[in-house]
């Protein structure tokens, strides 16, 4: 076996987030995409003596948990889902598997396996969808979408997306038939040069109300055209103006509650908000999860699948357990949805954030709620921590995808609280975490998944972990 070869084999292996292996010539051969049980021809990249990795040509049979036909017609080309070729049972056991897997290569002791928690939608269940300009092939038309499956420059048009309500791609469409038919450009990834970016698309499922984002670069003003004095916001090629009569004249279940138009001109595929102008409407929808009610601005976190969401954060309740007289610290709150469930029975909540503009909406959606014993701290929880005067009670962790910092983990652990609660969206990061947790005293006493991004590989974990010497 060589680099270059054509192979073909069984998978028997499956690993998260979605890496499958197969055996060949007695070599653990690691296949990205494939599932498992499937019979697949791959091509050989990489025959080194630690490891070796092929990349997926064709499925030649479907594995065993493989049992219904995709329910998009971008599958295969997307490579934004994956299991759409399985039942949403048979993804459940899956994800199961691996997180419990996960969990058991390093937790010592015996603990409470609570299974994995459903979504309440299988389609139409995000709330937010981030989609890129670009094209799919070289020199192509343009497109808007998502990333083509295994590129990062590629992008498919995803206009019959199954994951989003109807009312997104019917935004998506109208805004890149727009752009095609003037021939804006797109921002290039390697010149950097062209204009149009990202389209970011919030929905509230309390109202129906969305928010439309246009985020492109400022190279539309090279020939010095931005007039807003009048109150009408143009800007040359971007002809928002007439982009917006477009919008407005769409026949959407929803209500467009604001279009909103961010200038990112960073070197990164990221969206960096260098300025936001409100073209026409509000710049912030609402949304409402287990009776609260939380204003969402452009660029705040808020949970993608909102019925999920209140899935995740009534388990995540139920671990706290009793929170009365207590002080509660909810590390890396985001906008706060956390800290206020557990408000209204705690003597206080005490939120840090490093996004500033998610601890402002934070402290809104406090008054909104009519709490006032919610503080939310802007700042990296690795500095705030220690400036804090309350001592918490118990602790809540909530942390991006990477995990929580070294530092930052080992100073939470300082405070030797009796418990805490780990919310993971990313299970290889929580049991890299769960080592030094246990390492310093702490036991996982109980642990759920909780499927909250059906037909892709990601899952949310919830850990509720005991100090040993206050048990």
């Amino acid at each position: 076996m060589k680099k270059g070869d054509i192979v073909e084999g069984i998978i028997t292996e499956y690993e998260f987030p979605n890496k499958a292996y197969m055996k060949v010539e007695d070599k653990r051969v690691l296949v990205k995409g494939a599932l498992p049980g499937q019979y697949v021809s791959t091509r050989i990249t990489k025959n080194r003596s630690e490891k070796a990795e092929a990349l997926l040509l064709s499925v030649l049979k479907k594995g065993e948990l493989e049992d219904r036909e995709p329910i998009c017609p971008h599958f295969g080309i997307c490579g934004g889902c994956t299991y759409q070729t399985m039942s949403y049972e048979n993804q459940l056991k899956l994800k199961e598997d691996m997180i419990h897997g996960m969990l058991n290569s390093v937790v010592k002791d015996d603990y409470s396996w609570d299974g994995i928690l459903k979504s309440p939608l299988t389609e139409g269940y995000r709330n937010k969808m981030e989609f890129s300009f670009g094209d799919e092939v070289k020199d192509g038309p343009l497109s808007l979408g998502m990333h083509k499956k295994g590129s990062f420059h590629d992008i498919v048009t995803v206009s019959e997306c199954k994951i989003v309500h109807p009312d997104f791609t019917a935004i998506l469409k109208a805004i890149r038939d727009f752009y095609a038919e003037r021939k804006v450009p797109f921002f290039h990834r390697m010149s950097h040069e062209g204009i149009l970016r990202h389209l970011i698309l919030r929905r509230s499922f309390a109202d129906g109300a969305l928010l439309i984002n246009l985020v492109t670069s400022t190279q539309y003003r090279a020939d010095g055209s931005e007039d807003i004095s009048d109150g009408v916001y143009r800007c040359g090629v971007l002809a928002l103006d007439e982009l917006s009569k477009v919008l407005k004249g769409l026949k959407l279940s929803g209500r467009i509650a604001g279009f909103i138009h961010t200038q990112n001109d960073s070197m990164a595929d990221a969206v960096i908000p260098e300025r936001v102008v409100t073209v026409f409407g509000e710049d912030s929808i609402y949304e409402e999860i287990l009776g609260l009610r939380f204003r969402i601005s452009p660029f705040s976190f808020f949970q993608t699948n909102t019925k999920g969401c209140e899935v995740l954060y009534e388990k995540a309740r139920e671990y706290v357990g009793e929170t009365k007289d207590k002080v509660i610290f909810d590390l890396y709150s985001g906008t706060g949805t956390i800290a206020q469930m557990l408000a209204p029975v705690a003597k206080k909540v005490v939120g840090v954030e490093i996004i500033e503009e998610a601890v402002v909406a934070a402290r809104e959606n406090a008054k909104l709620n009519g709490l006032d014993n919610c503080e939310f701290i802007a700042g990296d929880v690795l500095k705030k921590i220690d400036e804090i005067e309350d001592k918490p009670d118990l602790i809540v962790l909530d942390p991006p995808r990477d995990g929580i910092n070294p530092k930052a983990l080992n100073k939470i652990i300082d405070f030797g609280v009796k418990n805490l609660v780990y919310i993971s969206c990313k299970p290889s990061s929580l049991v890299r975490d769960l080592v030094t947790l246990q390492a310093r005293g702490y036991r996982v006493t109980r642990a759920v998944a909780v499927d909250q991004f059906v037909n892709t590989v990601h899952t949310e974990t919830i850990c509720l972990l005991e100090q040993y010497n206050q048990r």
